[in-house]
């Protein structure tokens, strides 16, 4: 994943690891796990007013509303309605569980709101993932400065953090099945809510899930991704294949770009970090995709603790199919009347830029939700060290698999320039299936192949 320019090189890497960044855990400390802690590492019990609720196994039973693989999952709550609503009016009542961006959408529209609904804590996944998680907890490491993940498979790596690192890898490796196939459609949102639509498929398989994987047994590849433009006309066809390594120190990520215009596929290394993603008019940066992807290596990370927010969750009624792309997609922000925030504890870890090395966002801060791992929020800011933009997962559970789906949508605001972009959505297309694809599928001299399918 890491372009080799100036001294933070994968070289310098291996000078400079003289020590673990991240180690594994007492197993004192991991006999928490599934007692006063979750299988996963959250904190089991509510909190001291009951507004966030105790764990008791999550959501792992589908409603009657829901018809099964393939289908559109449903809302499991329908009766609930919102507790309040936070405004620009009381925003400073609840200034504490707000992050940045919250506050400046609240003071940049007079049309954005933020509104609270009863906390359910529906994070679940399955037993083997609970039990290869307390497996890691008392082996994984990482190494090289973060960049090398060693004695992980399958479950959280490090369920119980002690690094701002640690906790980014449990977000790029939660449980998502062994692969799967949606429909990611986007749009770029101009200050008057004007957008053109780009239909994307993507295919994803994770080596790292499978029941019967062993570090060795991965090849170092924990995601194989490929993406497909299916329209506008003007970008359909364009191919990005990506392989993304566990052990980026011994291997970088791979990744290849196919254009109809030159028909060929080629390796393309600015797949990563701060490049524009496709089609995203500049709105969105390769690693913000998921809220974060890829390599660690051009920020210093900074374990900040955990929190009680008014985030992103349960958001099944964004994800509905009752609603077109333009009752989602408004001017200056989605339509806040389909979102849904519970109060939830987040892990808050900061980014900043290493000296001499580049990327458009001097400081990042990542809040992750602590029942799924999940980055749900991200505060951008600029080189002169000012807000510029701000990230959102819109999440919900997959009840029936159990683990949390592809979320409902993601947004990346400007609040400089009054644009955002939307994504991750599939209101209008098929719902996401989970699928386990042939490694093959993935080989760089078969994905022209798929144009068509």
């Amino acid at each position: 994943m890491r372009v080799h320019t100036g001294v933070h090189t994968v070289f310098l890497l291996v000078l400079l690891a003289a020590a673990p960044a991240g180690a594994k855990v007492s197993a004192e400390e991991a006999a928490r796990l599934g007692k006063d802690l979750t299988p996963v590492g959250a904190e089991r019990a509510g909190n001291g007013d009951g507004s966030i609720p105790a764990w008791t196994g999550g959501l792992t039973t589908s409603p009657p509303c829901y018809k099964g693989e393939g289908s559109r999952y449903c809302d499991p709550y329908p009766q609930d309605q919102p507790l309040f609503t936070i405004t620009a009016a009381n925003a400073a009542q609840y200034r504490d569980q707000l992050s940045a961006g919250q506050l400046a959408m609240l003071e940049k529209f007079d049309t954005y709101k933020i509104n609270v609904y009863e906390t359910r804590r529906t994070a679940a996944f399955p037993d083997f993932v609970y039990e290869a998680t307390a497996r890691n907890a008392v082996n994984a490491t990482l190494e090289f400065e973060g960049e090398s993940l060693k004695n992980a498979i399958l479950g959280f790596p490090f369920p119980i953090p002690k690094s701002g690192q640690e906790v980014v890898w449990n977000h790029k490796l939660r449980y998502r099945g062994v692969g799967g196939a949606r429909w990611n459609n986007q749009a770029a949102v101009t200050p008057s809510g004007a957008f053109t639509l780009v239909e994307i498929t993507e295919d994803v398989k994770f080596p790292y899930a499978a029941r019967d994987a062993t570090p060795e047994s991965i090849d170092n590849i924990i995601i194989y991704f490929l993406q497909i433009v299916r329209a506008p006309p003007r970008l359909a066809g364009q191919i990005t294949l990506v392989h993304e390594t566990m052990d980026q120190v011994r291997e970088p990520r791979r990744a290849w770009q196919y254009s109809p215009g030159q028909r060929r596929i080629r390796r393309a290394p600015n797949v990563a970090y701060d490049n524009p993603s496709t089609a995203s008019d500049g709105l969105r940066t390769n690693d913000q995709l998921d809220a974060y992807n890829g390599a660690t290596d051009r920020y210093t990370w900074k374990l900040i603790g955990k929190k009680e927010m008014f985030v992103p969750a349960n958001s099944y009624k964004l994800h509905s199919d009752e609603y077109r792309y333009r009752d989602i997609i408004l001017k200056g922000h989605i339509n806040q009347d389909l979102t849904r925030y519970e109060r939830r504890r987040v892990w808050v870890v900061e980014a900043n830029l290493r000296p001499r090395t580049s990327h458009m966002f001097k400081r990042r801060v990542f809040y992750v939700e602590e029942d799924s791992w999940g980055i749900v929020l991200v505060d951008l800011y600029d080189n002169r060290d000012q807000l510029w933009r701000w990230q959102e997962m819109h999440t919900f559970q997959a009840y029936d698999k159990p683990f949390i789906a592809p979320p409902a949508m993601e947004t990346a605001y400007d609040l400089q320039s009054g644009r955002y972009i939307a994504y991750s959505m599939n209101n209008e297309a098929p719902e996401t299936i989970e699928r386990d694809f042939p490694i093959s599928y993935f080989d760089p001299a078969n994905v022209t192949k798929q144009t068509f399918k």
